[in-house]
């Protein structure tokens, strides 16, 4: 094809999680109470750690991060989602799909950079106690998420580039609920094996290298706790287990999804729901319903 006859995409048509009106709806209500659950738990812990002078400790420092980081995940995705489960024509217009993308996988890798500064807090809290105020001050704190908002700016600049600069001519069909890097290279007019290869390299590096701090932490932290076994210890490993699940249903759809480059799968749009839309509703119940302080603060608030 000569470079006089391409046409550039203008919009994208996203096909969507089902065909069927039925299924549509359901996905529709399941999907609207896991954002409302997002917003009402994390803006909760938000009021709540920020209210309460108890819960000033670099892990509720962080925690309030990470609930705003979700906040910021989820919408990214969630509002659009729902208005196309009841829409007949969900189109999304080529500079948003672009956005939608850049903030995506703004938040996102940020998030996964403050999950593993979260697990070095725990594991410094647990393995050093004695160093962990100075270690974990709140200027280091400060530092550590900066890195991380940092880090996942330009993860998502890198993401970003690597889409502007291919031409699309056609198709415009997104086998997908959403805009991201894998399904929409696809669509590209020329060879995106470069590319590919890039994105594998970006998205999913980061992501196995996260998991794999974040494993290694949790681990020195069980063989920390079985050596010190005491109630306080066994209530950290306590807390560090529910933790690692949800790090385990973040982490491993993200690899499965951005470490396979040339392959494509129509089940892929069903795997991105754990990481795009669950993952942030449980964040809220993982973090604070196992936690004494948090609840404890919380009715206070609502007392008041």
């Amino acid at each position: 094809m000569t470079p006089g006859n391409v046409s550039q995409v203008t919009e994208f048509i996203l096909l969507g999680l089902s065909d069927t009106r039925e299924q549509q709806i359901l996905f529709f209500t399941t999907f609207f109470l896991a954002y409302a659950m997002v917003l009402l738990g994390n803006v909760l812990i938000i009021v709540t750690v920020t209210a309460d002078p108890k819960l000033s400790s670099p892990m509720y420092f962080l925690l309030c991060n990470l609930s705003f980081i979700d906040i910021c995940c989820t919408s990214v995705i969630s509002p659009r989602m729902l208005v196309d489960l009841l829409s007949q024509r969900k189109t999304i217009a080529f500079e948003d799909c672009i956005a939608q993308m850049f903030f995506l996988h703004f938040v996102g890798a940020t998030e996964m950079f403050l999950l593993t500064v979260m697990a070095y807090d725990r594991y410094t809290a647990i393995c050093k106690p004695l160093r962990y105020p100075a270690i974990m001050s709140r200027q280091v704190c400060w530092v550590l998420v900066s890195a991380c908002w940092l880090g996942g700016f330009l993860h998502s600049v890198v993401q970003t580039l690597l889409i502007i600069q291919l031409p699309f001519c056609g198709p415009n069909a997104i086998d997908s609920f959403f805009c991201d890097v894998p399904p929409v290279i696809r669509l590209a007019c020329v060879d995106v094996y470069v590319t590919e290869w890039l994105m594998a390299s970006s998205s999913g590096l980061i992501s196995v290298f996260c998991f794999l701090v974040l494993v290694t932490s949790y681990t020195v932290i069980l063989v920390t706790v079985r050596v010190r076994f005491t109630e306080g210890h066994w209530k950290a490993f306590s807390t560090c287990a529910s933790h690692m699940m949800v790090v385990i249903l973040f982490f491993v759809p993200c690899i499965f999804i951005y470490l396979r480059p040339f392959s494509s799968s129509s089940s892929d749009k069903h795997i991105c729901v754990i990481y795009t839309v669950f993952c942030p509703a449980m964040n809220p119940l993982i973090y604070t319903l196992r936690n004494n302080e948090v609840k404890a603060s919380m009715w206070k608030l609502w007392q008041r």
